[in-house]
């Protein structure tokens, strides 16, 4: 310590050897050969001085501040040290720079656009200071030009920023303003070349294409056709041809019915000499088309049959097509009004109820709403016979001559087998099969005791009309005669019905 403070006191120490002594570190590697002269950066009898000094060196920055412009010029006057530190070795970062929180508005190009979301290195070359990146549109989109630069380089002109394809020239200054429909087309439909000179003025040389009167009409497409639409036409049908164009006529395309193109050309003015194609009654009901159709819609019909055929046309008939009854030409075929006279196909009794269809069919529907009332026939309809379908009885739809007797329709329900006969009705009702109520008491034998719970079977083993069944006891217990008959056939004088057992003598 008493070397040292003796070496620093040395009138022989040199200037330069004690500010090097007194460095507080190295610099960095970009300024190492300025360690051998302090004063090139540092004046120490004005430390003011130190930005002129950098500025000496960084003539780029000088011009910077200078102007006002580019990072430096826009974040003020201060010390260069405020910012950037030394001494602090060979590797240190003294730029401080952080990409990702730059705020590249302090620059001369602020990233507006499409342009905030480009990669720093989409404009910044590796190993080249950020100050070297391109500030013109062209140095960076000359690719995407496709003038080719011959509307020179001041993209922004015309170009935004949001997309290169987004444009703002105002076509208003040349000879050709854009509006209505030429307002939505592509700059490309118009100018063949990318310097958007020579491009056609009159109507004709763009749309020579599209003309459907092949220049027929001249040059002059304005005279009837506009911006809006092309189209939309003004042309005065009615006055010029004699021909108002009505209803569906006026939204045809003129080429609809001038095939040819050419306007001139005669045209027949009545339906049949244009919708001859699309009568689908081959002429049948005459020319006058108009007499059912409109000029709105073709297939809508509004022909008064009421009036005209005599013939009110309600419930189903009113959507027949007319080809249904009308299968002649019109005035050759006559036509009978009574059902029959359509519907002899039809009938599904084959005339045997008559030919008056309507007293027992209606007009909404052939098997709608059928009125036949069957209780004037000879079997009234009672009971669960009401919901029974017609085809379950009347099998031939002749509908005469039908069975009446249950047993005929019902020998399949019959759980007696036709033991009981055929009448069913004696015991059974047409409310419910298993609902019967015959009186066994009528035949002079009552049943009372253990016989009241029989089925009639027990009894009843035959038909009973083939085989009348005896009222005496051993009829049916001869079986159950322990007495072998010595008592005689009179079981009743010790039995009783209640039960066989348990005799007691009278």
């Amino acid at each position: 310590m008493i070397a040292v403070g003796i070496t620093l006191m040395s009138p022989v120490a040199s200037a330069g050897s004690l500010e090097k002594l007194l460095m507080p570190g190295a610099l960095i590697a970009a300024h190492a050969e300025l360690e051998a002269n302090c004063g090139q950066c540092h004046d120490r009898t004005n430390k003011a001085r130190q930005r002129e000094l950098c500025a000496d060196c960084h003539e780029d920055v000088r011009r910077d501040l200078a102007a006002n412009a580019g990072l430096h010029g826009r974040i003020g006057r201060g010390q260069c040290s405020a910012c950037h530190s030394e001494h602090l070795g060979r590797d240190a970062d003294i730029v401080h720079f952080a990409a990702e929180v730059f705020d590249h508005a302090q620059t001369d190009f602020a990233l507006l656009g499409a342009h905030a979301a480009v990669e720093c290195s989409a404009c910044h070359d590796a190993g080249r200071k950020f100050r070297e990146a391109p500030h013109t549109c062209a140095d960076c989109h000359r690719a995407d030009d496709v003038h080719r630069g011959e509307l020179g380089s001041d993209c922004a002109s015309c170009h935004e920023t949001t997309r290169f394809s987004s444009t703002r020239f105002d076509h208003a200054r040349t000879r050709f303003a854009l509006s209505d429909g030429h307002a939505r087309v592509q700059c490309a439909s118009c100018h063949r070349d990318s310097a958007f000179k020579g491009a056609p003025l009159d109507c004709g040389q763009c749309h020579a294409a599209d003309d459907v009167h092949r220049g027929s009409r001249g040059t002059d497409c304005a005279s009837c056709h506009d911006a809006v639409d092309w189209k939309r036409s003004r042309f005065n049908h009615a006055r010029a041809t004699a021909f108002p164009l009505e209803g569906r006529h006026a939204e045809l395309p003129c080429a609809t019915c001038h095939v040819g193109g050419d306007v001139h050309a005669a045209l027949p003015k009545d339906c049949l000499g244009c919708h001859a194609a699309a009568d689908r009654h081959a002429g049948r009901f005459g020319t006058v088309c108009t007499d059912c159709h409109g000029q709105q819609a073709w297939p809508v019909a509004s022909y008064p049959h009421e009036r005209h055929g005599q013939y009110v046309l309600t419930g189903a008939h009113a959507r027949l097509d007319c080809h249904d009854c009308h299968t002649g030409t019109a005035g050759q075929q006559v036509l009978v009004a009574e059902c029959a006279g359509c519907h002899l196909a039809d009938d599904v009794h084959a005339g045997s109820m008559g030919r008056d269809c309507a007293s027992c069919h209606a007009e909404t529907g052939w098997r709608d709403s059928v009125r036949f009332d069957h209780d004037l026939a000879a079997f009234p309809l009672v009971g669960l016979h009401v919901s029974v379908t017609c085809e379950s009885c009347h099998v031939s739809r002749a509908f005469r001559g039908t069975v009446t007797e249950c047993a005929r329709c019902h020998r399949s329900d019959d759980v007696h087998a036709s033991q009981l006969g055929d009448a069913c009705g004696d015991c059974h009702n047409p409310n419910g099969w298993a609902f019967w109520t015959y009186d066994h008491d009528v035949t002079g034998f009552a049943l009372d005791g253990g016989h009241r719970d029989l089925a009639c079977r027990s009894c009843h083993v035959e038909p009973a009309h083939e085989r009348p069944l005896s009222s005496e006891c051993s009829s049916c217990h001869r079986r159950d005669d322990v007495h072998s008959g010595r008592f005689g056939q009179d079981c009743g004088r010790c039995h009783h019905t209640g039960s066989f057992r348990g005799a007691a003598a009278r």
